[in-house]
């Protein structure tokens, strides 16, 4: 299984962006992805999960809730990330990747070590 972000850019603040997951070698239908941040110097952050199978579920970091939403195309295999009003604070690299068990434990779906096959990142630059 692979997966491939792609969809950033630059943008000024207020601005949105919508980011693109691109899976390959496996059908998105049960599979349940995250989307990650990481700004240079700091750690890896969760923003937004949807969960695999036929009812899905989304959770989101605070930082995000209400600005960012998650939705996916089972027949493209893809995900999307639409960010909206987004802040400088929004800047960092984002990755897509799957998460490794069937669903994850109340409250831990932003644990970067419950993922794999990480893609590799597309940059994401807000201006002030």
């Amino acid at each position: 299984v692979q997966l491939q972000a792609s969809g950033g850019g630059l943008v000024q603040a207020g601005g949105s962006l919508r980011l693109s997951c691109t899976i390959s070698g496996f059908s998105l239908g049960n599979l349940a992805v995250a989307w990650f941040r990481q700004a240079p110097g700091k750690e890896r952050e969760g923003t937004s999960y949807s969960s695999g199978g036929g009812r899905t579920t989304t959770y989101y970091s605070d930082s995000v809730k209400g600005r960012f939403s998650i939705s996916r195309d089972n027949a493209k295999n893809t995900v999307y990330l639409q960010m909206n009003s987004l802040k400088p604070e929004d800047t960092g690299t984002y990755y897509c990747a799957r998460f490794s068990g069937s669903h994850p434990i109340a409250g831990t779906w932003a644990t970067p070590s419950q993922y794999e096959s990480w893609g590799r990142g597309t940059q994401v630059t807000v201006s002030s």
